[in-house]
């Protein structure tokens, strides 16, 4: 299948990957949760390793940059829908 960036894709392996990284990102929220929950940022900042820190920090603007994407598409996508359904009756 074409892509919207006009390459080809796997349909069925893009769906696969898609269910898979929702799986992932639900876990590390389960963590990040669990984290949250047990201790304070200043804990956090005094015993937690920098490093890995540094890296959830770094992952998770990449992640919330790359989803907003994702849904400023969606609610591209969904635009024509809802001035359809504020237009109700004209064709």
């Amino acid at each position: 299948m074409q892509s919207g960036s006009g390459k080809q894709i796997d349909v069925a392996r893009l769906k696969a990957n898609a269910a898979a990284a929702g799986i992932e990102i639900l876990s590390a929220h389960c963590a990040a949760d669990r984290i949250r929950l047990n201790y304070s940022p200043e804990d956090i900042v005094a015993f937690a390793e920098r490093r890995a820190s540094e890296n959830a920090i770094i992952s998770s603007h990449v992640l919330c940059r790359f989803y907003s994407r994702i849904e400023t598409c969606l609610r591209r996508a969904d635009e024509p829908k809802r001035r359809a359904a504020a237009s109700p009756g004209i064709s």
